[in-house]
């Protein structure tokens, strides 16, 4: 099984410097509505998006649009900017990002563009508090920089109708998922055939429909453990899974570890 989480995120606009303090890019599989944007500056690391692998050397760059499953393996710290933007602070190119995808994620040699590190340099001199002025400036600098990395990407077309499906299913996930959830449950409310769903899931997502399920509640629950000193027979609840004997099993099957475990390693971090 592919474990992944949906990571719904806070912010329309975050980015992370990790040139002086370097870090680890790698992370489990995850997917957002927003766009992922990696400059390697020094170091190298695994990147996949959906079905496709590949390596991030220094100079590349690495793009995951909305919805696609992304993820990142490192074996050590590496030099790199990342930016995870909504679609909506790029209207003009918001068409671009939902309605196709990469036919390659990676970019080589992009990061190493005078002008790409131009306009890294000023999105990250941007005032953290903004005005409407400032504000305007970086989503004109995010603009740029968007459209020079789309110059350089090959794009693929996929259904719009798809998309908007997929979205939909997702959204209805993500605000459902404490109760009953099937595909006839979702079929019922949101008149799309269940078959058609499971579709979807297998060929969009990689991911059958109810693992899918249990990897958005065993993301959900791993926040009230991180987080909560709430009983884990109560969070398996809170979760939407009926038994706490079931949400065990497809804790450990997910994760690695008992939840208690989870617990326990989160608050000794």
């Amino acid at each position: 099984m592919l474990a992944f989480y949906y990571e719904n995120r806070k912010t329309d606009f975050s980015v992370t410097d990790c040139c002086k303090n370097p870090r680890r890019l790698g992370c489990s599989a995850h997917l957002h509505n927003h766009i992922e944007l990696v400059f390697m500056i020094e170091g190298d690391t695994l990147a996949f998006a959906d079905t496709e692998q590949c390596r991030i050397s220094s100079g590349d760059a690495f793009i995951a649009f909305p919805n696609q499953i992304h993820r990142y393996e490192s074996t050590a710290p590496e030099k790199f900017f990342i930016f995870i933007v909504s679609p909506t602070l790029a209207p003009s190119l918001a068409e671009t990002f939902t309605g196709s995808v990469p036919r390659s994620n990676l970019i080589k040699g992009l990061s190493n563009d005078p002008d790409v590190r131009y306009l890294i340099d000023k999105i990250m001199t941007v005032p953290e508090k903004k005005d409407l002025f400032t504000a305007s400036l970086q989503q004109g600098y995010l603009l740029a920089l968007f459209s020079l990395v789309l110059s350089k990407t090959e794009l693929a077309t996929h259904s719009s109708t798809e998309s908007q499906t997929l979205k939909s299913i997702i959204s209805y996930c993500m605000q459902h998922y404490q109760n009953e959830l099937s595909l006839s449950v979702l079929a019922r409310d949101l008149h799309i055939s269940k078959y058609y769903i499971s579709h979807l899931f297998s060929d969009k997502l990689l991911i059958g429909f109810n693992d899918y399920i249990n990897s958005l509640r065993i993301s959900y629950a791993c926040r009230y453990l991180r987080h909560s000193t709430t009983p884990i027979t109560e969070i398996a609840s809170l979760v939407g899974f009926n038994t706490s004997r079931t949400f065990n099993r497809a804790f450990v099957r997910q994760m690695g570890i008992t939840p208690s475990d989870y617990r326990r390693t989160a608050n000794t971090k």
